[in-house]
């Protein structure tokens, strides 16, 4: 089995965690980071698991979704007010069904196979992601892809 990775940093953007009682319940930025590790059983033609030139529409996808937006919770009761001020060009608005590192972890690691099976026909797999959002705190999704579920 080979293994590698890839890290892509410096996206600025602003959460809340509206279940939290404390100051988290407010909405906070801070710059994120992503972390992706590759497998892949057979290198690919230069004797690499990827081709780490090959990630600039993934890296279009990160800017688009990440630069400068307001992530927000599918169930965030306020979420209809984020529309709002989304529509009338005051923020950026992204919505996640869990916009903490765990969920953002998750939810790239879905996004990276998407785009790994495009661009290597199921060479590569992606199984595991780290969300950094300071250098403290982070959240991780691992997938088993033997068995197919999360660890």
């Amino acid at each position: 089995m080979f293994i590698s990775t890839k890290k892509f940093s410096g996206y600025p953007c602003a959460h809340r965690q509206w279940r939290d009682e404390g100051h988290c319940k407010f909405i906070h930025g801070y710059s994120r980071e992503f972390s992706f590790w590759f497998k892949a059983t057979v290198l690919d033609d230069k004797k690499w698991v990827m081709d780490f030139g090959g990630f600039k529409d993934f890296k279009i996808f990160l800017d688009d979704y990440f630069d400068h937006s307001c992530l927000i919770n599918s169930d965030d009761p306020e979420l209809p007010l984020f529309r709002d001020m989304d529509k009338k060009g005051i923020l950026k608005l992204r919505v996640l069904d869990n916009v903490g590192m765990e969920g953002t972890s998750e939810f790239l690691h879905k996004k990276m196979n998407e785009y790994l099976n495009q661009q290597t026909n199921g060479r590569v797999w992606c199984f595991r992601v780290e969300t950094r959002e300071n250098e403290k705190n982070s959240g991780i999704y691992e997938e088993d892809k033997s068995s197919g579920s999360a660890i």
